[in-house]
């Protein structure tokens, strides 16, 4: 089979897509053809080893932990999934950049009928990260959340999972995107210099009472400045400064779980929830998949389909 490896750190050309031997599942595993895998910025920073200290790579590594596909072999003792059925879910074994992988079943759902494969692809990381981070700040329909990043593939989620809590939501992000917040119920705010005083403008003089920072570069310790407690604010990017004032760190791990992504999914066959894909690129683009990515400016999830 074909999979995405890179065998040192380093930039996007260290990427490659080779032949390897197609796994073979064991107790309480299923082999998933994929259809859909979602590429995140977490994986750009583990391939560039700065996350070497907290998430070391063994090379030649794999990548991805999205994933949606067709289970065609299964293992012993596999509970709840048969060859032939529709799942999406996740690997903790940077392995879903491929045409095949091993999944454990307790890691997978069954793919809602009218959910696209590339929406499917792309809920686990984005998804469990921004549902995390709402929980952490646990909005009230009184209140008033910011969100940093609000049009990324992480903040576009957590601004719809806060509005379903009823909060008011001011999102950061650039003019470009603002036709989109704004048909999600969100106020939007442009980012860059003079960003608090906006903020405080859009906030209508009440008290910004929340505060979800999924872009790093200074919005926690801005959100201390606009008076935000530091239990209210959770950062999935800045962890020194969150460290430094006290603020929490809930992302991916702290919600990673087949019932949770599942939940999402629901939400999302349903319209409750809009998983807007940004672009989709054949697997042997990933070179330009994540020169896509590390840009900054798609508004969404960029998903690989093999």
């Amino acid at each position: 089979m074909k999979a995405v490896r890179f065998h040192a750190y380093g930039g996007i050309d260290v990427l490659r897509v080779e032949e390897v031997e197609r796994p073979v599942p064991g107790p309480g595993q299923v082999l998933v053809e994929v259809r859909a895998a979602g590429i995140q910025p977490g994986e750009v920073m583990i391939r560039e080893g700065a996350r070497h200290g907290r998430w070391p790579a063994t090379f030649p590594s794999g990548q991805g932990s999205d994933l949606a596909g067709v289970v065609v072999a299964a293992g012993p003792e596999v509970r709840g999934f048969a060859v032939g059925d529709e799942v999406l879910g996740f690997t903790h074994n940077r392995a879903s950049h491929a045409q095949y992988v091993v999944a454990e079943d307790v890691n997978l759902v069954s793919r809602p009928e009218g959910l696209s494969w590339e929406v499917a692809g792309s809920l686990y990381v984005a998804g469990t990260t921004a549902y995390a981070t709402v929980f952490a700040v646990d909005p009230r329909p009184e209140e008033t959340l910011v969100v940093s990043g609000a049009a990324g593939g992480v903040g576009s989620l957590a601004v719809q999972l806060a509005r379903r809590r009823g909060a008011t939501v001011l999102g950061l992000a650039s003019e470009a995107n603002h036709a989109w917040l704004t048909a999600h119920g969100v106020v939007p705010v442009v980012y860059g210099e003079g960003v608090a005083d906006r903020i405080r403008k859009a906030a209508g003089g009440k008290d910004v009472d929340a505060f979800i920072d999924t872009f790093g570069d200074g919005y926690v310790d801005m959100a201390v400045d606009l008076g935000v407690r530091p239990e209210r604010i959770d950062t999935i990017r800045d962890w020194p400064a969150a460290a430094r004032v006290g603020a929490r760190t809930y992302g991916e791990g702290s919600a990673a779980s087949a019932v949770v992504v599942g939940e999402l999914a629901r939400l999302a066959a349903r319209g409750e929830l809009d998983v807007a894909i940004a672009r989709v690129y054949p697997l042997e683009q990933v070179r330009e998949a994540f020169r896509d990515l590390e840009r900054g400016h798609a508004q969404g999830k960029i998903v690989l389909r093999p």
